[in-house]
C-alpha cells in the first residue's frame, strides 16, 4: 500500500487531466438548439401578427368611437360623449377631420351643442390613419365602415 501523500498523485497516464465537454456533446447541443429555434420561431411570428391585428381592432375601436361616441357614456341623463357624428350631425368626410375641423363644419355652439367639438382622437403623427401594416385605412362614411386591408385578412369596423 502507498502512502496517502503519493496515492493521491498517481494517475492512469502520464498526461495532466481535462475537464470539458467533447465535441459529441457540443454537437448534440448545437442540434437541440437548432430544433427549438425551428419551433419557437415560427409561433413567435404569429404572435407577431397577431398582436397587429389586435393593435388594429383596438385603434378602429378609437375611430369608431371618435366617430359616434360612447353610448355608454352618460351623466345626467344625458350622453355626454356623443362624438363627431353627434355634435355635427353627420360621420365625417375623411377620418382627418376628427383631428382637425373641417372648413365646412361650424365650430361647436356650447347652447345649441351643434358644431365641431373635437379634436375628437388623439392626433400625434397622424397614426391614426394607418392600422399596424402601416397600410391606411379605407373609409366609407356612405357605408359606414372602415377598413384595415394590411394583414393576411381584411378587418372591418362598422359603425
Amino acid at each position: 500500500m502507498l502512502p496517502a501523500k503519493i496515492r493521491g498523485n498517481c494517475r492512469r497516464s502520464g498526461l495532466p487531466r481535462q475537464r470539458g465537454f467533447t465535441l459529441i456533446e457540443l454537437v448534440m447541443v448545437i442540434v437541440i438548439l437548432g430544433l427549438v429555434a425551428a419551433i419557437v420561431v415560427p409561433r413567435m411570428g404569429g404572435l407577431s401578427e397577431s398582436s397587429r391585428i389586435n393593435a388594429t381592432e383596438s385603434e378602429m375601436l378609437m375611430l369608431k368611437r371618435a366617430i359616434i361616441g360612447n353610448p355608454s357614456a352618460i351623466a345626467g341623463g344625458r350622453y355626454f360623449d356623443v362624438g363627431f357624428e353627434g355634435d355635427v350631425g353627420h360621420p365625417p368626410a375623411s377620418l382627418a377631420e376628427l383631428g382637425s375641423k373641417p372648413d365646412t363644419v361650424p365650430a361647436y355652439d356650447k347652447f345649441t351643442r351643434i358644431g365641431w367639438n373635437g379634436p375628437y382622437i388623439d392626433t400625434s403623427g397622424g397614426e391614426y390613419l394607418t392600422d399596424a401594416w402601416g397600410a391606411a385605412y379605407v373609409y366609407n362614411p356612405a357605408l359606414r365602415t372602415i377598413m384595415s386591408v394590411g394583414g393576411s385578412d381584411t378587418i372591418i369596423a362598422s359603425f
